[in-house]
C-alpha cells in the first residue's frame, strides 16, 4: 500500500500562492488516482481535487475551481496541488489521499499526514 507524505504548507497572505506536494513510496503511484482534502477547525473534512492516473482527468470542488490545479509526476511518485488566489477560507490542513479504485474515486485507503495551510488578511 502506497505511504504518503504532504508538504509545502505554511502562512500565506490572502491573494498569495502555495504548491503542496504529496511524495509517495511503498507502491505504484501511477496505478492510484490521488485526491487533496483539507480540514478547518471545527469543520468536516472536504474534497478539494483528484487527478487520475495518468493526469487525464481532474476534478475539484467548486470552491477552488480556476484557483487551484491539481498535477502528477509519476515517474518523481509526486502529486502537487497549486494554490493560487488564496482566500481566508482557505485555512484548513490539507490532506493527500490515494484510491486504488476507478475514476471517479470513491473510497481513498492510504493518506498523509497533513500540512497547515493559513490565509491572514
Amino acid at each position: 500500500q502506497v505511504q504518503l507524505v504532504e508538504s509545502g504548507g505554511g502562512l500565506v497572505q490572502a491573494g498569495g500562492s502555495l504548491r503542496l506536494s504529496c511524495a509517495a513510496s511503498g507502491g505504484t503511484l501511477s496505478t492510484y488516482i490521488v485526491g487533496w482534502f483539507r480540514q478547518a477547525p471545527g469543520k468536516e473534512r472536504e474534497f478539494v481535487a483528484a487527478i487520475s492516473w495518468r493526469s487525464s482527468r481532474t476534478s475539484y470542488a467548486d470552491s477552488v475551481k480556476g484557483r487551484f490545479t491539481c498535477s502528477r509526476d509519476n515517474a518523481k511518485k509526486m502529486v502537487y496541488l497549486q494554490m493560487n488566489g488564496l482566500k481566508t477560507e482557505d485555512t484548513a490542513v490539507y490532506y493527500c489521499a490515494a484510491s486504488g479504485g476507478s475514476w471517479p474515486p470513491s473510497d481513498f485507503g492510504s493518506w498523509g499526514q497533513g500540512t497547515q495551510v493559513t490565509v491572514a488578511s
